[in-house]
């Protein structure tokens, strides 16, 4: 097999099977991830690169159903939110509401030495956690060791709080989360001081990926339906989940999509619950 250039600048070599795997997992028949893989596998050449061989696998997955092609998509849907993190981070919180979790955004939380601000503080029964997000534009960014080192620290110094300034303090679990990948280090750093990481494929279960499906929470980025000027304009409006997109449909209208078109999105929406 071939060598290909990942997103993030590495070589390895093409397996046919894990994108024939990754196709299953989204959904797509026995019999369509196959032919898909096939088709790839026969026209792949030496230094192509992995985001070409996902946009060729999208395009025909698509034509084959666009539930399975949205949650092909999802690590891209998720680069979608940006340039800032606030959509992201609206995202995250909307998770962990789904998860069963009562969710504070950019809490102030007071420390020993001084007050941080955290993205997520979340409550369920008598467990808190907070999280700090940290959201990534470039697909080949991994979150490193300098980053969990700085995230450690805050919640370390929110852990040394006194209850007595605020009945929150300190948290449970203090969680570190990204929409892309860790370093090694940042791992075994985080496995041995006692920090949680969620990332888009950590941990190996129960990572972002495997949270959004089982969830069947997704970001409105995902819609193969929605036009990328669309999909930015609901953004804007906070927007930022398939849920909270049926329950305010009547925003498509205001951002000019034609009626038969709102069907169609809403369609897709079902189409993603009903098969999660």
């Amino acid at each position: 097999m071939p060598d290909i250039v990942k997103a993030d600048g590495t070589i390895e070599t093409f397996v046919p099977e894990k994108l024939e795997e990754s196709l299953r997992r989204a959904g797509a028949g026995a019999g369509a991830a196959e032919k898909i893989r096939r088709t790839i596998e026969a026209s792949i050449a030496p230094g192509s690169e992995s985001s070409d061989i996902y946009k060729r696998a999208f395009q025909m997955l698509r034509r084959e159903g666009r539930a399975a092609a949205a949650r092909y998509s999802l690590r891209r849907a998720l680069f979608e939110f940006g340039p800032s993190g606030h959509p992201f981070e609206d995202f995250v919180s909307e998770l962990f509401k789904k998860e069963g979790w009562k969710i504070e955004t950019r809490r102030l939380i007071p420390g020993k030495c001084v007050t941080h601000e955290v993205d997520v503080y979340a409550t369920r029964g008598n467990e808190t956690l907070a999280a700090e997000l940290k959201y990534h534009n470039d697909p080949g960014y991994k979150t490193d060791v300098k980053v969990a080192l700085y995230v450690k620290a805050r919640f370390d110094d929110i852990w040394q709080c006194d209850p007595a300034v605020d009945k929150s303090c300190p948290i449970d679990r203090g969680y570190l989360v990204t929409n892309t990948k860790f370093t090694s280090q940042a791992v075994d750093y985080a496995t041995c001081s006692g920090l949680n990481l969620l990332g888009w494929s950590y941990p190996h279960h129960g990572n972002l990926y495997d949270r959004i499906i089982a969830s069947g929470l997704y970001p409105i980025t995902a819609l193969t339906t929605l036009r990328k000027a669309e999909k930015r304009l609901l953004i804007d409006r906070n927007i930022s989940t398939t849920d909270l997109l049926r329950q305010h449909r009547e925003l498509l209208r205001e951002i000019g999509v034609t009626p038969e078109r709102v069907g169609s999105i809403i369609a897709e929406i079902e189409t993603l619950n009903d098969t999660h």
